[in-house]
């Protein structure tokens, strides 16, 4: 849920805009990152197999998105983003969503996650 949490402070910059800033953008959103981990109880940097699960679930995203939403082709989101094996469009929901639509939705399931933390927790203390 916390993978692009930076974006929510610093804005959701196109990629070649984060090229363009070079290290100091990516320095920036490293350090809100880490900062956003150790507020929620995590390890500050993720294992290298979660970082390459969540750039992956990013690129499979990407994909749709580009094809459903913003007009590309399949030749051209494939060249971009590469095709998603074992995946197809029919298991998501691609309706667009309002700003507050994704909070409460997030809020929600960021609940109920910390209430199963908290209950396993108790669990482990008791």
């Amino acid at each position: 849920l916390l993978h692009d949490a930076p974006e929510y402070v610093i804005g959701d910059m196109i990629s070649p805009f984060k090229s363009v800033m070079g290290g100091s953008y990516k320095d920036c959103e490293l350090r809100l990152q880490r900062a956003i981990h150790l507020r929620f109880s995590l390890p500050q940097e993720p294992s290298a197999a979660l970082r390459k699960e969540i750039k992956r679930a990013d690129q499979i995203a990407a994909y749709f998105e580009a094809t459903l939403l913003a007009g590309f082709s399949t030749a051209e989101a494939t060249e971009f983003f590469g095709r998603p094996r074992g995946f197809n469009a029919d298991r998501f929901d691609f309706t667009p969503r309002s700003v507050t639509w994704a909070q409460n939705a997030f809020l929600k399931r960021f609940s109920a996650i910390e209430t199963s933390r908290h209950q396993v927790s108790a669990t482990a203390i008791g």
